[in-house]
């Protein structure tokens, strides 16, 4: 876990790439301290915050949630007492997600599908035993938020449905600094959990437009440039399934023929399993927030994983 100032006062809190769950904080000094996401467990986030008391002593004032996934919202117990910003879909959602008493019986399984493996190999360095799902309890309207720290304007826009239906990115004008959240993956696959491609691209494309520095909720700081690369992403993974959609080909074979090109060497580019799915769902006419069954997905995934081994 790396502590990187990327504006005065300004940190991103930074994990490694290893997979599920592996995901980015932040933190504003000054103004009563504002971090930006907790991480997968309460273990995770206490580090972090440690490495924020170093640079602020005391304990944070406010938590902004970027959405509802659990890399970003299960260390939120230890906050719970500051103010926790976030969309209200986030909200609601974080009440309807796995509890963390399934996926630490997940984690802990000593037999699990192929799929269900990958997923709880990834997470297998966490502890969820411990963990308190603790929602916002400042709840974000689709009109955003503009937070005052001591003078610094920290808005809170909302962008979603994009990764999720409760995409919120925190943008410091003045410090030229927004933290993305999930709406930015940095040169790793996405999956995109709720809303559309095209509500997602003009989100990448705003953020690509707000400040010279981006902090993704995964990978390292970055430029606009990222943020278009990954529009650019989504935009061919849409428009080479919409290719095989019309020729009735299965989602999971269409992931199999897709030629991924430059986006072959970001990390676990089988998620396209997910993506080509999604895409699937948007061309029939499905909803944004549609349910999903993700086990078939991961198994898929998997599969489409063995099969570029195989043709290596």
């Amino acid at each position: 876990m790396e502590l990187r100032e990327v504006a005065s006062g300004v940190y991103a809190c930074l994990q490694p790439d290893r997979g599920w769950g592996w995901s980015n904080s932040g933190f504003v000094a000054g103004g009563g301290g504002l971090v930006v996401d907790t991480l997968m467990d309460v273990r995770s986030t206490r580090r972090a915050l440690d490495l924020y008391a170093g640079v602020a002593p005391g304990a944070p004032r406010r938590l902004v949630n970027t959405h509802h996934n659990v890399d970003h919202t299960w260390g939120n117990q230890l906050l719970r007492d500051a103010e926790i910003y976030g969309h209200r879909f986030c909200a609601e959602a974080m009440t309807r997600d796995l509890p963390p008493h399934v996926l630490e019986a997940m984690r802990t399984a000593p037999d699990l599908p192929p799929g269900l493996r990958w997923f709880a190999d990834d997470l297998s360095a966490f502890d969820f035993s411990d963990v308190e799902v603790t929602p916002p309890n400042r709840l974000v309207g689709d009109e955003g938020l503009t937070l005052d720290l001591d003078g610094r304007p920290a808005e809170l826009i909302f962008v979603g449905p994009a990764h999720t239906g409760g995409d919120l990115v925190v943008h410091l004008p003045e410090d030229g600094v927004v933290f993305a959240g999930d709406v930015l993956f940095q040169h790793c696959t996405p999956i995109g959990w709720e809303g559309t491609t095209e509500r997602w691209c003009e989100a990448l494309e705003r953020i690509a437009s707000l400040a010279p520095v981006i902090v993704p909720g995964h990978g390292v700081p970055c430029g606009a440039e990222a943020a278009l690369e990954l529009s650019d992403y989504l935009r061919y993974v849409l428009d080479e399934s919409r290719r095989f959609f019309e020729q009735e080909v299965p989602a999971e074979e269409a992931a199999r023929r897709i030629d991924l090109g430059p986006y072959a060497d970001w990390s676990q580019p089988e998620r396209l399993v997910f993506n080509v799915e999604r895409a699937y769902r948007e061309l029939q006419g499905g909803s944004w927030d549609e349910s999903v069954d993700t086990l078939p997905l991961f198994e898929a995934a998997v599969r489409l994983r063995r099969h570029w081994d195989e043709q290596a």
